[in-house]
């Protein structure tokens, strides 16, 4: 995919003393979307209207400098991202923009603590344009303390076809779902926490050897076909076994107890956390309690609602102990998500 230079009426400089205050502007109106019921956003004085839309209160001018302005920002990220705890970890969102906004109000204003979201932002929901546009915005405004990995809907050839091509066009017109990608191609692959605990969206690769060949990964880039990218987008644990098998997807691999248990100790991690798959609880350990799995989960048909879980890893079990932590199953170092 050719990548080309798109031209804007807003100064995209980090330096401008404005870009704060704009950044503060585009998150109070996107938040202007949702009809809050919580007190946590009363301080932003918004008038909600059922009227309210995307493409009523941002331009498509304004989108491709948010999109343009998000790119160096990510590119000054290695692709293996390296933080510490405490944070909170944060499985799909599938352009669900109304669950987003329940979560922020779940675990407080977004700039006082640290979020790593997996992936997977578009396709599947009518919302993919508000959800990346909240989190670019958010990252911009607070980059040390918001983190983006990429998903495997965060490539064209998928969600080309699973619904973020058509939201893109209906919106806003064919062009600007080309500048997603751009960005998209720019997205981290991996996160290691506290040097103890490894996230990506998918899973373990045989070309995983060391946790440089993440921090090798070029960028931008379109993976294709196989290979390390596309495992880490694409593979999911299974407890059929202990060994890599054939993916039931047709892209990357299975593995089993085993190979989680062989890639710990080669990077010298203590757990391994990822989305990509759908759990009926939205949370489950698995593969020998060396892996959990956090990810979009739907609620009865009742409230025809659903939401991503998140898990929270504090500062102090990050060390020798936490090992000891999870051969226990002692799981209040991992606090579950509260549902709502």
């Amino acid at each position: 995919m050719k990548e080309t230079e798109s031209k804007s009426t807003y100064d995209l400089s980090k330096t401008d003393p404005k870009c704060a205050e704009w950044m503060d502007d585009c998150i109070k109106r996107l938040y202007s979307e949702f009809p809050f019921q919580s007190g946590d956003y009363e301080d932003l004085n918004l008038k909600v209207s059922p009227e309210n839309s995307i493409a009523s209160i941002m331009s498509i001018d304004e989108i491709t400098a948010i999109l343009r302005l998000i790119e160096p920002i990510l590119m000054e990220e290695n692709s293996l991202l390296e933080v510490q705890a405490p944070i909170k970890i944060i499985g799909d969102l599938h352009a669900d923009f109304d669950n987003l906004m329940r979560l922020f109000g779940l675990i407080g204003k977004v700039p006082k603590e640290k979020l790593l979201f997996l992936g997977n932002y578009v396709d599947m929901g009518m919302d993919g344009i508000e959800v990346t546009l909240m989190l670019f915005c958010l990252k911009i405004r607070y980059r040390d303390r918001i983190f983006l990995l990429r998903g495997n809907h965060e490539t064209p050839g998928v969600n080309k076809i699973y619904g973020f091509y058509a939201e893109c066009d209906y919106k806003y017109g064919v062009g600007v779902w080309w500048d997603f990608q751009c960005c998209f191609n720019r997205l981290p692959m991996a996160c290691l926490i506290s040097q103890k605990v490894l996230c990506m969206h998918g899973g373990l690769s045989p070309e995983l050897t060391t946790l440089n060949k993440i921090r090798s990964i070029e960028r931008p880039n379109e993976p294709i076909s196989s290979g390390l990218e596309m495992d880490l987008l694409w593979a999911d644990p299974t407890n059929r076994g202990d060994g890599w098998f054939q993916s039931y997807r047709g892209i990357s691999y299975l593995f089993g107890k085993q190979v989680v248990e062989q890639a710990c100790k080669r990077l010298k991690i203590t757990l391994i956390i990822r989305s990509h798959m759908v759990i009926s609880d939205g949370f489950e350990v698995m593969t020998g309690r060396r892996l959990i799995t956090v990810t979009h989960q739907k609620l009865t048909p009742i409230s025809s609602l659903s939401h991503p879980s998140q898990v929270t890893l504090p500062t102090t079990p990050l060390t020798a102990d936490l090992d000891s932590a999870i051969a226990n199953y002692d799981m209040k170092i991992v606090k579950r998500f509260v549902k709502f």
